[in-house]
């Protein structure tokens, strides 16, 4: 049957096809100049070769006849297409998508958050594993499958798979780490079954992909631990590191946003997972700008966790957030902040603690308190450098702290029992404090432990949960930078001036703070309310 134009349909399906065909050129111009800043947003996949690549790929532009394009690499995996070798699709970011907030689109989010995290990645069998992710969303498995059909075109298990194997890739291309060992940490449950799975996918056998590799003069042999992560630009990587730099715990981490020689960066104490379990080491990453890379260096002991690891760091330094999209939102109401990103952390307990010991004082207070608290608290380490020597406190040693011992520390009463309940409700499993939950049921959580108010749970939400929409609306440094008089109004009227930034907020109060927002402007920033 002969398509119909008048017929509302087919006129629909006519513009849609009309819309993706003027998309797939735009992307197509974006391959030919090879544009960082659609690095991850969508990858290529041609025919020619069944070979799936970057935005950013050096290899020979291909014939635009012969390019399929995907918005994320499990679709290109599931069409068929292997990833390149050069470019390797792992080391893109991830492309997080928030603007829409239907309800399906809610779902997905969450699902892909629960999905990325490695910590859920260990091979259960498919349908157990679609069952428990379900569970956690409070949905059926085949809604689940739905959702993901009708959004993406693959299942939530194709989404899973493609994650496994190209961090396994990762690994074998970065690392030195025994291929069991690869399997384990991708989240297989025996050699076998990786073997099998990455010979289906990408046509050859671990060790294959191993040896050809293509390794730059800057990781070799000798230097397997040290890791690759991209992002898009721009990136204002002096904003990030000036940002940590002034919170810098001693003893924890160094932040050098202006070292003498070498690149800029940061070095710490690391601990992954807790109790017998726990996996402790340092790390010292880099911010190769030229390149869009951060070159991360990590301690041995940390290589059979590097996975989760790598998804913490890609957190701190918020390395997957899409700045073309914040910004069309965004340039409006901000007369600079280009390449700001919101600071993350590796460990939502900690940032959680710090954000209670930074309650109504000034920075290098909230600083000096956390040093005594890690220095007290914090398990010995050994790391390379003489300034870094301590792991932060766990939930169970801040549990088990008493009035005198905190109090001696300069801690006031209030906020040692909100510290003491935020470890407590982390160690029997009431608050998860990572960004796979869900912030608004969170944030509840958190406010209804005593000592913990909207403005931390909304600083938390904003660090530890990756909450692009936060906003500590009763932030006095956020009143004043907008000009918004004190008084029992100043809260009510910057939530009125944040609505136009949603939902990207969270970026809003980093440029706030910076001193970047128009202020005074009818069309910014609602007039603020009579404080009389």
């Amino acid at each position: 049957m002969t398509p119909d134009p008048t017929r509302p349909a087919d006129a629909a399906a006519a513009a849609a096809a009309a819309a993706a065909a003027a998309t797939d050129d735009a992307r197509y111009l974006a391959l030919k100049t090879r544009d960082a800043r659609f690095d991850g947003s969508f990858f290529t996949g041609v025919t020619s070769t069944s070979i799936y690549c970057r935005p950013v790929c050096a290899v020979r532009t291909p014939r635009r006849e012969n390019c399929r394009f995907f918005d994320l690499a499990a679709q290109a995996e599931s069409a068929g297409f292997r990833p390149c070798l050069r470019c390797r699709p792992e080391l893109a970011p991830q492309s997080l998508i928030w603007s829409n907030q239907d309800a399906s689109s809610i779902l997905l989010r969450q699902a892909i958050a629960l999905l990325d995290a490695p910590e859920n990645w260990s091979e259960s069998g498919s349908g157990a594993q679609m069952a428990q992710l379900s569970a956690r969303l409070g949905i059926t498995d085949r809604h689940l499958r739905r959702i993901f059909s009708a959004h993406l075109g693959i299942s939530p298990l194709q989404y899973l798979q493609t994650r496994r194997l190209l961090a396994a890739k990762q690994l074998l291309a970065d690392t030195s780490l025994p291929i069991t060992q690869v399997a384990l940490a991708s989240g297989f449950r025996s050699l076998r079954s990786f073997n099998a799975a990455f010979s289906e996918h990408y046509a050859l056998n671990p060790s294959q992909a191993r040896r050809s590799s293509p390794r730059t003069g800057d990781i070799a042999a000798s230097q397997s631990q040290v890791i690759r992560l991209g992002w898009r630009p721009p990136y204002d990587v002096g904003a990030m590191l000036g940002f940590l730099h002034s919170r810098q715990i001693p003893g924890l981490e160094m932040v050098e946003p202006q070292p003498a020689n070498g690149l800029p960066g940061m070095r710490r104490a690391v601990r992954l997972g807790d109790g017998e379990q726990a996996v402790t080491g340092w790390i010292d990453a880099r911010f190769d700008t030229p390149a869009a890379q951060l070159r991360l260096t990590v301690s041995d002991s940390l290589l059979p966790v590097l996975p989760a690891l790598i998804a913490r760091v890609r957190n701190l330094f918020d390395l997957d957030a899409d700045l073309a999209e914040i910004d069309a939102v965004l340039a409006p109401h901000f007369h600079s902040g280009v390449g700001m990103r919101v600071p993350g952390c590796l460990d939502g307990f900690e940032i959680a603690v710090r954000a209670v010991l930074g309650q109504q004082i000034t920075v290098a207070a909230a600083r000096t308190l956390a040093g005594r608290l890690t220095q007290h608290f914090g398990a010995p380490l050994q790391t390379p450098w003489p300034d870094i020597h301590r792991l932060f406190p766990t939930p169970l040693a801040l549990a088990q702290a008493s009035d005198d011992t905190l109090g001696q520390l300069g801690i006031v009463r209030q906020r040692q029992k909100a510290i003491r309940a935020i470890a407590l409700a982390v160690l029997q499993g009431d608050v998860r404090l990572s960004p796979a939950e869900d912030p608004e049921t969170t944030m509840a959580a958190l406010r209804a432990l005593p000592g913990i108010g909207d403005w931390t749970s909304q600083y938390i939400a904003m660090r530890a949960l990756r909450w692009p929409d936060a906003f500590p609306a009763a932030d006095v440094a956020l009143h004043a930078a907008l000009h918004i008089p004190r008084g029992a109004s100043a809260t009510r009227n910057a939530l009125a001036a944040s609505q136009v930034w949603r939902p990207w907020r969270s970026y809003a109060v980093m440029r706030t703070w910076a001193g970047c927002a128009k202020v005074g402007q009818a069309t910014d920033i609602p007039a603020p309310e009579s404080t009389e």
